[in-house]
């Protein structure tokens, strides 16, 4: 009998624990281990933003997995030891025949002087309900939307938070009292979607009123004076500040020396293996290069395709049953905007010698895809 370890909650581990328990039958274990015990549906995060969602509506407990025959270890992970096939848990040691990395990015605020105090972080539920709270009672002055650090989770969410904050502030009739404008240190909204698509967002951005700053690498934030300083010299002044945070890999991935220069995990772009035999890498802790140089984007859509790779070529190895499979490179994003309006970008990221993706305009059915598609992911999974 094998055992298979699945680190993290998220939708990779999700999607690869639930389909390794399907395929594996009961003659192998399927482990799943999360720190926080809680899926947290991150696409719906925005609409917490806006008083759409309650923070409880966008979660479930990861122990509703028993169900379906998967041991839940609710712990902190402190070490792998991929020689010895350990993990070390907060509730003891793990042994695997197969382990299956996804536990995301690490939020890492304390790595942007200032960001902690001065900045409503974007990527977590109490920031954005914050955030909300900040929403109901402000009318006038300037909303920066931040971009600290690349790589980051979500390429998508930073713009369609601009867009969205300006439909808010439109909905209110105040929008003449207020500007919005986004930070980022890229060279282009998506730069790895290509130029076409950064092309037709920044045109979205344009036609909203919403100001772009590209290529602005932050180098600390001045919550007193309410000022961005960029790397350049240049302050930029904020009245309210919302911020995409510096990420990293947990330290228990940093210090297992599975990580490269990047400081991720690089791997098989195909297999998703990593430098340590029977460890896989899928996710945001994951990194892929592209033929044209780039990474992959840190995505749940890229996350849930490797995921079902995974699963399908470890069960295929461990019961000789059915063919492995690798991962395609297929991905898919919607960018909300407003107004029950979404753009839709999909394509294949591993095209060569770039990404070939292509933007869908903004429309009604559209966004109706994303608020089916978030009924259907809990009904699916849970």
């Amino acid at each position: 009998m094998a055992e298979v370890l699945v680190v993290g909650g998220g939708i990779g581990g999700v999607v690869a624990a639930v389909e390794l328990r399907k395929r594996l039958g009961r003659s192998h274990g399927v482990t799943l281990v999360d720190k926080g015990g809680r899926h947290v549906f991150a696409p719906s995060f925005l609409w917490v933003m806006m008083g759409w969602r309650r923070p409880e509506q966008v979660q479930r407990d990861l122990t509703l997995l028993s169900r379906r025959g998967i041991r839940t270890t609710i712990a902190e992970v402190r070490r792998v030891d991929p020689a010895s096939r350990i993990v070390e848990t907060s509730a003891g040691p793990l042994g695997y025949d197969r382990l299956v990395l996804a536990p995301g990015a690490e939020l890492a605020p304390e790595l942007l002087p200032g960001f902690e105090t001065g900045a409503r972080n974007l990527y977590t539920l109490e920031g954005l309900q914050k955030l909300r709270e900040d929403l109901a009672t402000f009318r006038k002055g300037r909303v920066v939307v931040l971009v600290s650090r690349t790589p980051f989770k979500c390429p998508a969410a930073p713009y369609e938070a601009a867009f969205l904050l300006d439909y808010h502030f439109r909905r209110s009739g105040i929008r003449d009292s207020v500007s919005v404008d986004i930070v980022t240190p890229e060279p282009q909204p998506m730069p790895v979607a290509g130029p076409e698509v950064g092309k037709s967002l920044v045109a979205m951005l344009s036609g909203r009123g919403i100001n772009y700053h590209p290529q602005g690498k932050p180098s600390r934030i001045d919550p007193e004076a309410r000022e961005i300083a960029l790397e350049s010299g240049e302050r930029i002044p904020y009245d309210l500040l919302v911020g995409v945070p510096p990420h990293r890999a947990p330290a228990f991935v940093r210090e297992s020396g599975l990580t490269d220069a990047t400081g991720w995990v690089p791997v098989d772009p195909r297999t998703l293996k990593t430098s340590a035999n029977g460890v896989y890498a899928i996710g945001d802790v994951a990194s892929l290069k592209l033929p044209n140089g780039m990474f992959l984007p840190k995505a749940g859509v890229f996350a849930h395709g490797q995921a079902e790779a995974v699963a399908k070529t470890i069960a295929a190895d461990l019961t000789s049953r059915g063919e492995a499979k690798t991962f395609d490179g297929m991905g898919y994003c919607w960018v909300e905007t407003g107004f029950g309006k979404a753009a839709f970008g999909s394509g294949d990221f591993y095209a060569s010698p770039s990404p070939q993706v292509a933007l869908r305009p903004s429309a009604r059915y559209l966004r109706w895809g994303k608020v089916l598609f978030e009924k259907y992911w809990f009904w699916k999974w849970f």
